[in-house]
């Protein structure tokens, strides 16, 4: 709810900029026209921008506590290679097909800082990839991973890339990545995979899987 506000909040001040930039280039005469062109222009590129962050940011959840944001299962299809069923928060199904001896989930993090936090803006997430791996060094090195895009940006503008990119020094907000520990695939196992503000955690929900983490360790 709170990235949908702040989305809606952004598309607002979007629009008051484009009600500047419309106001300096089509009323009354034109009184330093290039100047008053250009501050124009520079004001509807600035409403894209900002309504292109909107769009991007409406793609994060909110996570006010440490919540399930994933269970995993498996299938065993053939010697290293597995049917997973991945069912997110939404209840939304999805299948793909992992080659290798363990799995691993990312998710993209943003956090805010104290002030932020304060007005209820809590960390948001979004899912990222799903990926397989080898326990052998060798095979990693030589045999075909797969790696799966869980979402992508709903915008042109990539605001967590950004973020993530450029925003290390900055104070209001951090954008960081969370990976949950690799663990093994094996038939009709079963996780779960919990975000919280420290990032991800993947626990077993069945025996199967229980079994499949006692062995691997």
């Amino acid at each position: 709810m709170a990235y949908t506000l702040l989305a809606g909040i952004i598309i607002v001040v979007a629009l008051f900029i484009v009600l500047a930039a419309g106001r300096l280039l089509f009323k009354g005469r034109w009184f330093l026209g290039w100047l008053r062109g250009m501050s124009g222009l520079l004001l509807v590129v600035a409403s894209v921008l900002l309504a292109l962050a909107a769009f991007d940011f409406y793609s994060y959840k909110q996570l006010s506590k440490e919540e399930t944001i994933a269970t995993i299962s498996f299938a065993r299809l053939d010697e290293q290679r597995f049917q997973v069923s991945l069912v997110d928060s939404d209840g939304v199904e999805r299948s793909y097909e992992l080659n290798g001896d363990l799995w691993q989930l990312d998710a993209r993090i943003i956090k805010w800082n104290r002030f932020f936090a304060g007005m209820g803006m809590q960390p948001g997430y979004r899912m990222d990839r799903l990926s397989g791996r080898y326990y052998s060094l060798e095979k990693e090195h030589s045999e075909q991973r797969t790696v799966y895009q869980l979402s992508n940006s709903k915008s042109v503008l990539d605001m967590w890339s950004w973020l993530h990119e450029y925003g290390q020094n900055m104070s209001v907000v951090d954008a960081s990545y969370g990976s949950a520990t690799y663990l093994p695939m094996d038939d009709g196992a079963l996780f779960s995979v919990s975000l919280s503000s420290t990032g991800l955690v993947s626990r077993p929900l069945n025996e199967r899987a229980k079994e499949a983490v006692e062995g691997w360790q």
